[in-house]
């Protein structure tokens, strides 16, 4: 048996049978709130070190599959996504005659992939620390809270191995987007002036789509700075409501903003606002709707896994696209040939326009969500909460999309187009995942 880690070996010194009850330890087994809470760690330190939405949802994909996998075990009706997602050959499997806490094993799984996946290990680790304790003073069996963890640990290399294979490191090293001079093509836009975000996302291995560019969208409309053009016209109408914004339609654009990029200035001094990421902000539209349904911890997981394997594999292909098209922003394109003036309501995220990236991983979420929790399900959205923005309602997780992709058009950062076709995009790639991953 191998070493345990030096947290655990603490923990473990300070277990004693304290007199609780067996069934502490067994209703600890069975609570969800484990599950959402090692998720939502991993959400947390990812607004804070401000990670891009692909490689956000990257993140996602890998934290959630590996906790559904060491929890699956629970319950022999769950299966494995061995041999569903691109690369995943296998994954080891618990020891016969052991006992296991697969909820354990779970918040495991995720707590170190996601510690491996990100940048601030601290509040992983805290967080990991804590959950063992908690377990520890349920009254947990000494074997018990042993066996999990290193089952938890094992899930939880052999995921990282699966990773470390699907050419995000090798992206890394690639060289940086060089913007082109051309009137038609995307250009860095106010306050930062950023950088192209992520310009060969299309590189990355997809979870369950063939290839980035499975979906490919009908391609943009032509460029044109003809005032009698369709381009002049659908800029002209980006400009036109943007002037024009009654207060519903800018709280529906703040709500969904979702921008981990956005910068704010104070004089001389220029400083990120961190918000959650389109990804996220899924994510926990999903845990709201586990929790709404009562969902146990193995059905919680699972939902995290297939909203992860669908939300990765919806951004490389559109940002697939968006390099592909290196379509031009509203923003700068409105700026130059029709008002100097004008700014967007919200700020310009710093990669290029077509498609829409809040319209296709708003639509693959709902198919999926849909599909798993079923049509007309009303919910109240409390993510931006935490960022000072009201709550909404919605009377499906469809409504809810579309509007997410409406934000856009409203916020002034996308034309129509990107949003229509984006939505369709995003559709397809939802039920292509829904097929694969085997949802019934």
């Amino acid at each position: 048996m191998k070493k345990i880690s030096v947290v655990f070996v603490v923990v473990l010194s300070m277990f004693s049978c304290r007199g609780v009850k067996t069934s502490e330890w067994q209703k600890a087994a069975e609570n969800p709130e484990f599950i959402h809470r090692a998720v939502d760690n991993i959400t947390q330190v990812m607004l804070h070190d401000i990670y891009s939405p692909p490689v956000a949802s990257r993140i996602y994909a890998y934290i959630s599959v590996a906790g559904y996998e060491a929890a699956r075990h629970g319950d022999k009706k769950y299966t494995s996504l061995v041999g569903k997602l691109h690369g995943l050959k296998s994954l080891p499997q618990p020891e016969p005659g052991k006992q296991y806490c697969f909820n354990l094993a779970a918040v495991e799984a995720i707590t170190v992939v996601g510690k491996k996946l990100i940048m601030t290990e601290s509040q992983v680790a805290n967080f990991h620390k804590q959950v063992i304790q908690e377990f520890t003073d349920t009254g947990i069996p000494y074997e018990t809270l042993e066996n999990s963890i290193e089952y938890g640990d094992a899930v939880a290399k052999a995921t990282l191995a699966w990773a470390a294979k699907d050419n995000y490191k090798q992206t890394r090293s690639l060289s940086k987007y060089t913007v082109k001079t051309d009137s038609s093509s995307w250009k860095p836009t106010p306050p930062g002036y950023m950088k192209a975000v992520e310009p060969h996302w299309a590189l990355i291995r997809t979870f369950v789509i063939d290839s980035a560019g499975q979906f490919k969208p009908f391609p943009p409309v032509p460029f044109s700075t003809d005032k009698n053009s369709e381009f002049y016209k659908m800029a002209m109408a980006v400009h036109d409501i943007g002037n024009r914004l009654t207060p519903e339609q800018v709280n529906m654009a703040n709500f969904w903003d979702c921008n981990p990029f956005k910068m704010s200035t104070n004089g001389h001094v220029m400083f990120a606002v961190k918000k959650i990421s389109p990804g996220g902000h899924w994510m926990n539209v999903a845990k709201t709707i586990c929790k709404k349904v009562n969902a146990d911890y193995i059905r919680s997981a699972q939902t995290y896994a297939y909203m992860g394997v669908g939300i990765s594999d919806v951004f490389v292909s559109c940002w697939e696209a968006k390099y592909r098209t290196q379509v031009i922003r509203p923003e700068t394109y409105i700026n130059q040939y029709i008002d100097q003036s004008w700014t967007p309501t919200l700020q310009t995220p710093p990669f290029p326009e077509y498609t829409s990236g809040h319209s296709v991983v708003s639509a693959a979420s709902a198919q999926v969500l849909t599909k798993l929790f079923g049509d007309n399900f009303a919910y109240t959205d409390s993510t931006e909460m935490e960022f000072g923005i009201n709550v909404r309602k919605f009377k499906s997780f469809k409504q809810a999309a579309q509007e997410a992709a409406m934000s856009r058009f409203y916020g002034g950062i996308h034309y129509m187009p990107a949003i229509t076709t984006g939505l369709d995009e995003g559709a397809k790639i939802g039920d292509y995942a829904i097929k694969k991953l085997g949802i019934n």
